[in-house]
C-alpha cells in the first residue's frame, strides 16, 4: 500500500556534464497566491538574483516573474558555487523575509522544480515556454508587453 505522504525525489550530489550545467528553475508561492507581480516585489527578487554570483556562486540569466511563481535560468560558477538546493534555500529564505517585511503574508513552496538543460535546443525551447507564459495566462497580448521579465547574465549553452 502506498503511503499517503508524498515522497520527494532525491537530488544528486554531483552531476557530471561537459562544461558548467545550465538549469531551468521554477519556484512557486505557497498555495499559489498571486502576490509577485508588483514593482516592489520584482525589485526584491531581481536584487537577490543580482547578488547570487557573489553570495552563492550562481549566475541568473533570463527570468519571468508570474503572479504566483517565477521561472529563471541559472548556472553555477564552478567549485565556489553552493549546491543548487542550498542556493535556492538561501535565496528563498532571503526573498521571503524581504517580501514579508514589505507587508505581505508570504511563503515559498518548500519544493522547487529544476531541469538540467542538455543542449542549446532545450534552452531555446524552455525560454520560448517561459517567455510566452504571461500570454498563455491571458495577462498580456504579446510577450514583449510583460513588465516582469528580464535578463541579468548572458548565459549561453
Amino acid at each position: 500500500m502506498l503511503s499517503p505522504r508524498r515522497r520527494h525525489l532525491k537530488r544528486l550530489d554531483r552531476i557530471y556534464v561537459k562544461g558548467e550545467p545550465l538549469y531551468f528553475i521554477t519556484c512557486c508561492v505557497l498555495r499559489r497566491r498571486p502576490v509577485l507581480t508588483s514593482p516592489a516585489i520584482a525589485e526584491i527578487l531581481v536584487a537577490a538574483w543580482e547578488e547570487a554570483p557573489a553570495v552563492h556562486g550562481w549566475c541568473v540569466g533570463r527570468y519571468v516573474i508570474m503572479p504566483d511563481h517565477v521561472h529563471f535560468f541559472a548556472a553555477s560558477l564552478g567549485d565556489r558555487a553552493k549546491p543548487l538546493s542550498k542556493f535556492l534555500e538561501c535565496w528563498g529564505r532571503w526573498t521571503g523575509r524581504r517580501i514579508r517585511e514589505s507587508g505581505i503574508a508570504f511563503r515559498w513552496q518548500a519544493e522547487f522544480f529544476d531541469h538540467l538543460l542538455r543542449n542549446s535546443e532545450s534552452y531555446g525551447v524552455k525560454w520560448e515556454y517561459v517567455r510566452l507564459n504571461p500570454v498563455r495566462a491571458g495577462l498580456v497580448q504579446s510577450a514583449e508587453e510583460w513588465l516582469y521579465q528580464g535578463q541579468l547574465a548572458d548565459l549561453r549553452w
